[in-house]
């Protein structure tokens, strides 16, 4: 069964890449300046360096993003896959099924106890279980790190004076405000999930067509915001802060 499962992960993961490489283009375009990210230091998104391995972090986590271990990746991306299933399609709730995790465990450990007391003879050991304090101390850290990283960049955002970054941001946020009044929360972080186990993966077996890409997408995009730059942008008037502060 899971050979079966895992077979199926391949082929839809292949058809995919397959797809998404032939929509690809395959010359690059000649509307972006290469001077102006250093002949893409040898046609590497956004001047990396290091291998997307790294760049993922290295270790575990990112095999298991990077399908190294395709047991291990099918298994996590189905587990989520059935937890969004369970709370969004069959409409349970988060208490519902720790009640009845609960209940399972319960019904489980006084079975073991009696049953295994009356067959040998004697009481046997039950295992327990015992989550350890630090599991929750990391979890807790690692969270507040990620919301103070973030919070920290909407507010150097917010002070840098740098408009295309501020307009960019603000954007970026009403986008997540709509795709929010979409969706549920749940289905948001089901999303994101999926996109991390399968974007990267896909980006490492066709990085060089989707450099390619995504540089033409900037240059266009660079090009629209230099006209807008020089119809509306430019033409907005700027008060001189220091004139007003000497009257």
């Amino acid at each position: 069964m899971s050979e079966r499962s895992e077979s199926a992960t391949e082929k839809i993961l292949s058809s995919i890449m397959d797809t998404i490489a032939d929509n690809l283009p395959k010359q690059k375009s000649g509307q972006f300046d290469p001077g102006s990210v250093s002949d893409k230091v040898k046609n590497k998104l956004f001047g990396r360096q290091k291998s997307l391995h790294g760049v993922l972090g290295g270790g575990k986590p990112a095999d298991v993003l990077l399908w190294r271990n395709k047991k291990i990746s099918s298994s996590v991306l189905a587990l989520a896959t059935a937890i969004w299933v369970f709370f969004e399609w069959l409409d349970y709730h988060f208490l519902t099924i720790i009640s009845f995790a609960l209940v399972l465990g319960m019904v489980v450990q006084f079975v073991w106890s009696n049953f295994s007391n009356m067959l040998s003879g004697s009481p046997s050991q039950v295992p327990r279980v015992e989550l350890p304090d630090e599991l929750f101390v990391n979890i807790a850290v690692a969270i507040g790190a990620q919301v103070n990283k973030f919070l920290i960049f909407l507010q150097d955002v917010s002070c840098e004076r740098n408009l295309k970054h501020f307009v960019i941001a603000i954007a970026g946020l009403w986008a997540a405000a709509v795709i929010g009044s979409w969706c549920n929360f749940l289905t948001v972080i089901y999303i994101g999930f999926v996109s991390a186990h399968t974007l990267p993966v896909l980006y490492e077996k066709y990085e060089d067509q989707v450099d390619d890409f995504l540089y033409s997408l900037l240059g266009l995009l660079r090009d629209q915001y230099q006209k807008l730059d020089q119809g509306v942008l430019s033409k907005i008037p700027k008060g001189n802060l220091k004139a007003k502060k000497n009257e």
